[in-house]
């Protein structure tokens, strides 16, 4: 049995693999204090269903390329929000005016 990792999916760009973050915390030997350090791992998504933001759980495997060495176990939540979906709606905000007086100013012009 390997270890297992939990994380969240930092890029999904490349064909059946995702780049997870995971972020765990230490405390320094001497000054007892902690402080927290992320690593990133490539893993294996053979259906390509996780995608930027969701909470993933990885299952070490054997080496399946030069810097593959887990698998997608399982996706354990995804975001309320994604980024692109924050965008969008900002861009359409943008887009559009802000009150009437800045519509009927547009207009007259």
């Amino acid at each position: 049995m390997g270890k297992t990792l939990i994380g969240v999916v930092s890029s999904n760009k490349t064909d059946k693999t995702i780049v997870v973050t995971v972020v765990e915390r230490k405390t320094h030997p001497l000054y007892k204090k902690q402080y927290r350090v992320s690593t990133k791992f490539m893993a294996h998504d053979e259906r390509n269903e996780a995608e930027v933001g969701d909470r993933v759980s990885l299952t070490e495997s054997r080496p399946l390329s030069a810097r593959k060495r887990f698998r997608l176990e399982k996706i354990i939540e995804k975001p309320l929000l994604r980024e692109d979906d924050v965008l969008g709606v900002v861009q359409d905000v943008q887009e559009k005016p802000a009150s009437k007086k800045q519509a009927a100013e547009e207009d007259d012009e």
